[in-house]
């Protein structure tokens, strides 16, 4: 089962306040729903691909409206042959929707009624209901966090944008060829969504995942900068020897100053130590490690002097 699958049969799983429930199941019928006119009858269809959102449909409309509705299920014969789910109600299907603020007379209403947008828990319920019929979240181990909810209308998108925007989730709009989708990006947001709509195990999965990633990424991150610092004290340590021996086959380390000579000498003894620690190893006595920088520093100068004067004197000689 996927991250995902999880998350909403947890939420299918919840018992929550009646009205609430109830602004849950109008999001679940416009957005998986459709309406048909059979016999001068309204017939309402409402399909899933998920077992239990189909049941917690069926118990959702008998508890609210004590009407008898049919679960079908029909096998998809394209790509993946998944079980379709189809919730038929045949009967009083106009007064469900009336009273869901779905549907008026013979119209459909294209915005979210302000009985739900202006009350705090049937916001989140019908973002629940929202996420269940169109949602979908990726697994935190993944590479990218992001979750959607998609909408056919871009108005109910705009509302559901507008919802999770009232508790600063930074939802985003976005269209796509067979609709439009609402999203978000940020880890904390998504684990704030999860835990708004009711998916506290699932909330808890993706911050555990989330910060054990995030934990591992930062060791990487150390690893790689010390990795870093490694080569360049590695190269740096060589070009240091290089230019010691260079002195030393054109002049002879006996001809250089005595401060430079004590730190040439301990340098080409030991190559693979810090600055720090080749200061403590100077016979003269501890110098500091911006001390010893400032001779290896003369030492690599010194070098490079006498590398101009040799390829000079090789030119004026050919």
């Amino acid at each position: 089962m996927s991250y995902a699958s999880e998350v909403k049969k947890e939420l299918t799983q919840l018992e929550v306040h009646r009205e609430h429930a109830k602004a849950e199941l109008a999001a679940l019928i416009r957005m998986n729903g459709t309406v048909g006119l059979v016999d001068k009858k309204f017939i309402l269809n409402v399909q899933t691909e998920n077992a239990a959102i189909a049941r917690r449909i069926y118990v959702l409309l008998k508890d609210h409206f004590d009407v008898e509705s049919e679960l079908l299920v029909r096998r998809k014969m394209k790509l993946k042959k998944n079980n379709v789910y189809i919730v038929r109600l045949k009967q009083g299907t106009k007064e469900v929707l009336s009273d869901l603020s779905i549907m008026e007379g013979m119209s459909f209403h294209s915005h979210v009624s302000d009985e739900v947008m202006m009350n705090t828990q049937k916001v989140k319920s019908y973002l629940r209901g929202a996420f269940l019929a169109g949602g979908s979240v990726n697994n935190p181990e993944t590479s990218r966090y992001h979750l959607e909810i998609h909408s056919s209308y871009e108005e109910h998108n705009d509302d559901i944008c507008q919802m999770m925007n009232q508790f600063d989730m930074n939802a985003r709009t976005l269209e796509r060829r067979n609709g439009y989708i609402t999203y978000l990006k940020e880890a904390e947001k998504i684990a704030d969504f999860l835990a708004l709509i009711g998916a506290t195990s699932g909330m808890l999965k993706f911050e555990d995942v989330r910060i054990i990633r995030d934990m591992r990424n930062s060791v990487n991150r150390l690893v790689n900068c010390e990795n870093a610092n490694l080569n360049k004290t590695i190269d740096a340590a060589s070009k240091q020897i290089e230019s010691i021996k260079f002195i030393d086959e054109m002049i002879g380390l006996d001809k250089i100053p005595t401060k430079l000579r004590e730190i040439a000498l301990v340098r080409l003894e030991y190559p693979e130590v810090t600055l720090k620690e080749l200061g403590e190893m100077i016979p003269s006595g501890t110098i500091s490690k911006s001390g010893i920088n400032h001779r290896l520093r003369k030492l690599n100068e010194m070098a490079e002097n006498l590398r101009t004067k040799e390829r000079t004197r090789s030119f004026v000689g050919n």
